[in-house]
């Protein structure tokens, strides 16, 4: 499936050419499937963002790690490179399509006993784990975000980080509701919720970062973290 938004970059297309060939390619068999992807077209995070999750994990050194959305099992198998010999992923996807295709993955790296694979929708699955997890990599349907941030502060651990992929929707978070399709005006309306909520929380910290299609990188600083979302659901426009 061809993610539109990959296509739609959020700075100049010779600089996003630029971050995806002049660093270095990964190596070995996580490599050959980073490139078997992206010529399949098959939607993993871009380059860029490897490299960035390369360096970010290996300055934070996480033992626990949550992912909410494990497509093919790219992103997943990237993490499970920095957890250590004690540490661990856990990720979850939906699509029956995906799931076989992530196990695959992982049986292909020899990760089976370093990523475990949680099957069913994240919004039954997140009330069920208790965590604590040092990192959350989010990168599932967008219009879930704003749903699922109060259960990942929950299981992250105070000084944690919750990583969250595709922010930005080619830069069209940015323009007037009138100028978007209807039937995105969901998605556009909750993104944008989302991201009022992670850059005014008093208890939050967050960075947002203009690679592939945007990323938010956000710290949990208190122990508990509450919302109040009870305008999440506007009526439809």
């Amino acid at each position: 499936m061809r993610n539109e938004m990959m296509h739609r970059p959020v700075v100049k297309e010779e600089l996003v050419q630029y971050l995806r060939t002049a660093q270095k390619p990964l190596p070995g068999e996580l490599g050959a499937i980073e490139k078997e992807a992206n010529e399949q077209e098959i939607p993993i995070i871009p380059h860029e963002t490897v490299m960035f999750l390369q360096f970010l994990l290996g300055q934070i050194q996480p033992k626990q790690i949550l992912e909410i959305g494990a497509a093919i099992g790219f992103s997943s198998s990237l993490m499970a490179q920095f957890v250590g010999e004690e540490g661990h992923v856990t990720t979850i996807d939906r699509f029956d399509v995906m799931i076989k295709k992530a196990k695959k993955t992982y049986e292909r790296l020899g990760l089976e006993d370093k990523v475990t694979l949680l099957e069913g929708q994240a919004s039954d699955i997140l009330p069920t784990l208790t965590g604590p997890y040092d990192i959350i990599f989010m990168d599932s349907a967008k219009s879930k975000y704003i749903e699922f941030l109060p259960e990942c502060m929950r299981l992250l651990k105070k000084g944690g980080a919750l990583i969250v992929d595709d922010i930005f929707q080619g830069g069209t978070v940015l323009d007037p509701i009138e100028e978007i399709p209807r039937n995105r005006r969901t998605i556009y309306r909750k993104l944008n919720r989302f991201l009022k909520e992670i850059n005014e929380h008093p208890d939050l910290t967050t960075s947002l970062v203009p690679l592939g299609d945007g990323i938010a990188l956000i710290r949990k600083e208190a122990d508990v973290v509450e919302f109040d979302l009870s305008d999440l659901f506007p009526a439809e426009q």
